[in-house]
């Protein structure tokens, strides 16, 4: 028996503007030296995520300007159904979806393609989202059934418009092999232009985008990595949207500044330090407990802002299904991180050498902790390097500690795998973002997926937390808010309360009123 969950809402109606608004070439900075990787499937960092989100549509997608899971709505699938014991889903597509650059018509056989080259090892970022996935088929041509292992918590989340539930052209990605990376075909809004390195990518409005031709009809992302240049840009009126710094004194200065306003909105970034467990000196649980004792988030959130950042409760962000808020983070005192210290050996201190990305923020973020850590005798010599390289060289297991900032779909599931399971662990084939080691909260993890209570699953996340936390395998920092600051004529055409693709989402609807 087979139960009906959601039916598609009411066709959009295209947006009426008056006839003086007449602007529609969008220029938007952001803070990157060039672009990565825009297959949707490959692109982990900010940088590439926030024009994914401009390019690409899920079989259902967030609400614009949303993450709450509870407002997931249609995209390419029309409706859907569950079985009752949650491990077959059945999507039925939009008929007549079009890809951008002329690709032809949405199949079944395309979101079959995407869905399981988003679960390849080698082709995708997000393989062990799709862990539970048994089996993904076509039905017919505009229908496509998921059959699961177990039901998992998160099943509508695998399948939005985020991470790998992105859909690509079949033809394009087999066409156009590595090539794909930089010129990649969706079937969202916007489609690649054109790509000058180190400089910016021009998109152009998709015509033939099912909920619409954009009343935008060109974006040009570009790539200031410089804070100072790109703000200054910004107030000469060479941009129109702005990559925030995440800080109090950007947004104070941002909003002095006329006819500007600046959108502070979710997902929290959850910033941690990941710490190594498996090499020496952080094997020694001492040395990890001295480390977390060092920390001061209160500091940290004085540092960035309170309007912009809040402590860290735990290593799951704030507001996710499962987040324990209080599951026995070691406080602030430097006084017992130096006796653990000298516990350990190191009545002298220590230095421990890491690799660290050059982006900016980050590194300015690290400098801080630098600083607190040394405080306590532990020294980081800091080895900086292109932020590209950076994901490369902690995913060869090169630092053994990892600054890493994210955020997730907002369920405790995702989070604890992806950084916490030992199938997530770097030098696996498996690998996801565990830099840590550990796998001592494996069994809690599992048992949730699996759990059809609802209570008992929220409490095998909490005991999952204790577990990592009393074994200091993180060390959670602050949560950092997302920031951009734009032009008030520009009108994003929908309430912007937060965005998975970690940037405002560029829509049909998005339009300048003067």
């Amino acid at each position: 028996m087979m139960r009906t969950l959601l039916l598609a809402g009411a066709a959009v109606i295209g947006l009426s503007l008056p006839a003086e608004a007449q602007r529609t070439t969008l220029i938007v900075g952001m803070a990157a030296q060039d672009i990565g990787r825009i297959d949707p499937h490959l692109a982990p960092t900010t940088i590439d995520k926030v024009v994914v989100g401009w390019m690409f549509s899920g079989l259902v997608r967030f609400k614009p300007g949303s993450i709450n899971p509870a407002e997931i709505e249609p995209d390419l699938a029309e409706r859907w159904e569950a079985s009752d014991d949650g491990k077959t889903w059945t999507f039925h597509l939009r008929r007549g979806v079009q890809f951008q650059q002329g690709f032809g018509e949405l199949t079944a056989d395309d979101i079959v393609f995407s869905l399981k080259k988003a679960s390849t090892q080698g082709q995708s970022a997000f393989t062990a989202d799709f862990r539970a996935v048994e089996s993904i088929e076509a039905v017919d041509p505009y229908t496509v059934r998921i059959r699961l292992k177990e039901p998992i918590p998160s099943m509508l989340g695998l399948v939005t418009n985020y991470h790998g539930g992105n859909i690509v052209s079949r033809r394009a990605v087999e066409q156009r092999g590595e090539a794909f990376a930089r010129n990649p075909v969706g079937t969202g809004p916007f489609e690649v232009a054109s790509h000058t390195p180190n400089q910016s990518l021009e998109l152009a409005a998709h015509k033939g985008y099912f909920r619409g031709n954009p009343i935008i009809q060109r974006i040009s992302y570009r790539f200031i990595p410089s804070n100072a240049s790109r703000d200054l840009a910004f107030q000469s009126g060479e941009l129109d949207v702005n990559y925030g710094q995440s800080d109090q004194s950007w947004v104070r200065r941002m909003r002095s500044l006329p006819n500007v306003a600046v959108d502070v909105f979710e997902p929290g970034e959850l910033a941690i330090i990941n710490l190594d467990v498996t090499k020496p000196p952080l094997n020694d649980l001492r040395v990890r407990q001295a480390i977390a004792h060092a920390i001061n988030r209160e500091e940290l959130v004085r540092w960035r802002g309170a309007e912009v950042s809040r402590a860290a409760v735990s290593v799951v962000p704030i507001g996710y299904l499962g987040t324990d808020p209080s599951p026995g983070l070691l406080p602030f005192d430097l006084n017992r991180a130096r006796a653990l210290l000298a516990e350990a050996g190191y009545a002298n201190g220590l230095t421990i050498k890491i690799v660290h990305t050059q982006l900016p923020e980050m590194l300015n973020a690290m400098q801080v902790i630098q600083q607190q850590l040394r405080r306590a005798g532990i020294t980081l010599d800091i080895e900086t390097t292109e932020h590209g390289a950076w994901h490369q060289r902690i995913r060869r297991g090169e630092s053994p500690i990892v600054y890493y900032a994210a955020a997730r779909f907002p369920i405790a599931d995702v989070y604890l795998t992806q950084f916490y399971h030992s199938r997530s662990q770097i030098g696996t084939p498996t690998a996801v973002t565990n830099f840590t080691g550990c796998s001592m909260a494996d069994a809690e993890i599992d048992a949730a997926r699996v759990s059809s209570i609802r209570e008992q699953q929220i409490e095998l996340w909490h005991a999952a937390q204790r577990k990592l936390v009393q074994n200091v395998c993180a060390v959670p920092l602050i949560e950092t808010l997302l920031l951009w600051a734009r032009k008030d004529s520009l009108d994003w055409g929908y309430e912007l309360k937060g965005s998975m693709s970690l940037g405002p989402l560029v829509t049909e609807r998005t339009h300048f009123t003067r």
